[in-house]
């Protein structure tokens, strides 16, 4: 398995096999055989919804882009290509399934075509300076993707390269973002906010110091990767938790990112959120008002406690660390039985029958999957 997180793994067989399962959280009557893993989480049923999923967002109108391409949406497409060759090779499937194909391609030929292709979001629709924002935010999550897959599988392909020249080509030389992007903000967390630049940079950063054959540490590499280093630096302690629990990961391989104090400091500002029930919530890690002034949920979440799962991971946090086993214990708990970990908007009280409704538990059932994924 390629470890996104720095080989400082934990195993975790013998936590899950101490801990009583309920029927909701091991998705029982719903697979069994491989798709249950001794671990005590169906990774079948995860894949199976996330595979739907990412069929549905290639249907959806909105979705559809210049040239049969589609959109790369941060909670449905992004965590999707994270995780999903990870769960492929788990579950020993002998290739990609249909929905993965298609979001692979699309990326590609965006990439190939980088020249021709329109912004996803336009000057004259949404306003001046969002055509500018979208591309950068593309270029930055193509690089995401495409990375991700080259790691998984040992190589790096020349179509990763030309994402690399792209995004490096949009890189912001000089003001506040020196080393930066611009990034599509409609004022929505935690993706398209003030704050999301920084989210997509350290995620970047993440993906580039993993992929294969000493890339990040190319002369013309280095340059960036330093630039951005710096960024992410600069504008560290103004971010909200959650961004920083991605410098956090980010850390394990890129170094001179977080001090040692700055490290002390956040572990402890991570231990005081989490809840009585060992999982941790997006409320309270970047803490915003919703829009329709409804009230956040105050339950622990799958997208917030997986990401926390994967910085403690990256880092080496020893197996017997309370918050890393609490977390764990809670993503083995709450799979949910059609393969999910939910998570609700931090923007405003959507209707739970509605498809966009589930935008957060997507990410979260990919990120939750991501971190327990980690444990074999």
């Amino acid at each position: 398995m390629r470890s996104r997180t720095a080989g400082a793994i934990l195993l975790l067989s013998g936590l899950f096999l101490c801990i009583a399962v309920s029927r909701t959280a091991t998705g029982e009557g719903a697979s069994s055989g491989a798709g249950v893993a001794a671990a005590g989480w169906n990774k079948q049923a995860a894949a199976q919804y996330l595979d739907q999923r990412e069929t549905w967002w290639q249907a959806w109108p909105r979705a559809q882009k210049d040239h049969g391409t589609l959109c790369i949406s941060c909670h449905t497409v992004v965590p999707y290509a994270m995780v999903r060759p990870e769960l492929q090779r788990d579950l020993g499937d002998a290739a990609m399934t249909a929905p993965e194909k298609v979001m692979l391609d699309s990326v590609e030929k965006r990439v190939g075509d980088w020249a021709e292709m329109a912004p996803f979001y336009s000057d004259e629709k949404y306003g001046k300076g969002k055509a500018a924002e979208s591309r950068a935010t593309e270029a930055v999550l193509n690089v995401v993707i495409l990375a991700s897959y080259d790691a998984a599988q040992g190589q790096l392909r020349p179509i990763t390269r030309k994402a690399f020249d792209e995004v490096w080509a949009l890189q912001e030389a000089d003001g506040p973002l020196a080393g930066g992007w611009k990034w599509q903000d409609f004022h929505l967390g935690p993706w398209e906010s003030t704050e999301s630049g920084y989210q997509g940079a350290a995620l970047l950063m993440v993906e580039s110091v993993h992929l294969p054959g000493g890339f990040a540490q190319e002369p013309e590499t280095r340059e960036h990767l330093d630039l951005l280093r710096d960024y992410l630096r600069r504008n560290y302690a103004a971010q909200p938790l959650v961004n920083q629990l991605y410098i956090l990961w980010a850390s394990a391989k890129e170094t001179g990112l977080l001090t040692r104090p700055e490290r002390k400091t956040l572990m402890e500002a991570l231990r005081t959120q989490q809840q009585a029930d060992g999982g941790f919530r997006m409320a309270a890690l970047d803490v915003r008002e919703r829009v329709d002034h409804t009230a956040q949920p105050t339950t622990s979440d799958g997208y917030a406690t997986g990401i926390a799962v994967l910085a403690l991971e990256a880092v080496g946090t020893p197996r017997g660390d309370a918050m890393l086993s609490r977390s764990l214990a809670w993503l083995a708990q709450h799979q949910q039985s059609d393969g999910t970990w939910t998570a609700a908007s931090l923007n405003k009280q959507r209707d739970p029958a509605s498809d966009p409704a589930l935008f957060m538990t997507d990410a979260a059932t990919a990120y939750a999957a991501l971190a327990l994924e980690q444990q074999r």
